[in-house]
């Protein structure tokens, strides 16, 4: 695993944050094997950067857990560009922190917190756990109040932790019914550099997030199944054939449609494993497996969107 620290140029790209593979037994223990299988699955896409968050369940993963897959990720190739997270509560990230000291990590993201907190007082957290750490920050921006009920002291608070250094990049996944209209990124751009900014909710908005608002890359779960087909509207996006990238994002739709009506981590979960990609084992909780029939209905979906993707991926 690339260990680095982050130039702009890292950030133009697509980052697929993948589920976690699990065993079938009493535990649920992780499945290395499958989740090798993963990613190659997506680096066979021609994808080298991840992410490993809420898809990967890691708001409700122990701490002997979070060591494993933090060993685990520091074992992959030189070539892939690994993020874990870390959070979401300030205890949970000062446990998390010794152990991303000694691995050094280019970042960590941090979950979004929904617990009590402000601006001052996230912020202060932050700059704690990140000198605890000894690892600079990606920020996972997902509501308008992640920093608070005040939505401008929590946008000044984002800059300082930028302008500090101590933040390197943004994941933007405030969703909007027309991405077209944000008054706040709007405001986060007037604060923040939109080179470290990603786009953060998959390929639905992403065009609009690269043409319109010039944001430098996207991430994606569906990419997940489909990497060659991320990839792809996003090479489109810098080739500003945004009418390509529109007729690709078509066939990442369906499974869009499933993910917003079931739960997103978890119909991924489900799908890495119906498009044949790797056994992903049992949903943990705080979440629950979809039943037999949404699987059923899920299963022609994945395997419809896998296959788009890798006609794409086959040598002319």
């Amino acid at each position: 695993m690339r260990k680095h620290p982050i130039s702009p140029s890292d950030l133009r790209g697509v980052f697929p944050v993948p589920p976690l593979a699990r065993k079938n037994d009493s535990s649920r223990t992780l499945h290395w094997a499958e989740n090798d299988r993963i990613i190659q699955h997506i680096a066979a896409g021609g994808v080298t950067r991840l992410i490993y968050g809420g898809n990967a369940f890691l708001y409700h993963v122990t701490l002997a857990e979070y060591g494993q897959l933090l060993d685990w990720l520091t074992g992959l190739p030189d070539n892939l560009w690994c993020i874990p997270s870390a959070g979401p509560s300030y205890g949970r990230a000062m446990d998390q922190a010794p152990l991303l000291r000694k691995l050094g990590f280019p970042c960590v993201m941090m979950l979004p917190c929904g617990d009590p907190r402000d601006a001052a007082g996230l912020e202060q957290g932050l700059r704690e756990f990140s000198a605890a750490a000894e690892t600079p920050l990606m920020l996972y921006c997902k509501e308008e109040n992640n920093f608070g009920g005040d939505k401008e002291a929590g946008l000044d608070a984002i800059g300082r932790l930028v302008d500090a250094g101590i933040c390197v990049a943004i994941k933007y996944a405030v969703v909007r019914k027309n991405p077209e209209e944000d008054a706040y990124l709007a405001g986060l751009l007037k604060r923040v550099d939109k080179s470290k900014i990603i786009s953060g909710i998959g390929e639905r908005p992403a065009i609009v997030h690269l043409r319109d608002w010039g944001l430098p890359g996207f991430t994606t779960g569906s990419g997940c199944i489909a990497p060659a087909l991320s990839q792809a509207i996003f090479d489109a996006c810098v080739r500003n054939d945004h009418a390509k990238a529109q007729a690709i994002r078509e066939h990442f739709l369906p499974l869009e449609d499933i993910r917003d009506a079931q739960g997103p981590a978890r119909v991924l979960h489900h799908a890495t494993e119906e498009a044949g990609i790797a056994k992903s084992g049992p949903v943990p909780p705080y979440q629950s497996p979809l039943s037999l029939d949404q699987i059923k209905k899920l299963a022609r979906v994945a395997a419809e969107l896998a296959a788009h993707s890798a006609a794409l991926a086959q040598p002319a």
